[in-house]
């Protein structure tokens, strides 16, 4: 995550003292792309789902990685286990430089969550995902 492109130079406070370690594992479901071939087993992305509230709380997708559809698979593996968890509806507050991404993946803005400085000192758009049932 802190290697991510996306996080680099201004963006970089907003993950710097961010752990996806064993206690945030255990307290939401998290969910990895492992590559296979040559990728070597790697992990190419990953995502966490909140379920309570709903939100998506992080989805990464490795800089090698990206544009080859992995955050598609992502979302969609997200859109599956929210379904199963009876969820209707997830918000996710996207980083700015994944605005666009979020929005081709079917997500709809519905606001602004406001800077949280001094980690987030910009505001963020929100979106929200809606689960439509099989």
């Amino acid at each position: 995550m802190r290697g991510s492109g996306a996080y680099e130079g201004k963006y970089a406070s907003a993950v710097a003292d961010y752990r996806v370690g064993p206690d945030y594992i255990e307290a939401h479901r998290v969910f990895v792309a492992v590559g296979a071939d040559e990728h070597g087993g790697r992990v190419l992305g990953f995502y966490s789902l909140v379920l309570a509230p709903p939100e998506l709380d992080l989805l990464f997708v490795a800089d090698e990685a990206q544009g080859r559809g992995i955050g598609r698979l992502l979302v969609a593996h997200m859109q599956s286990e929210a379904r199963a968890a009876g969820l209707d509806r997830l918000k996710v507050v996207s980083h700015l430089p994944a605005e666009g991404f979020y929005r081709r993946v079917g997500a709809v803005r519905t606001g602004t969550a406001l800077a949280n400085p001094p980690a987030v000192p910009w505001d963020r758009p929100e979106f929200e995902f809606r689960i439509p049932s099989e």
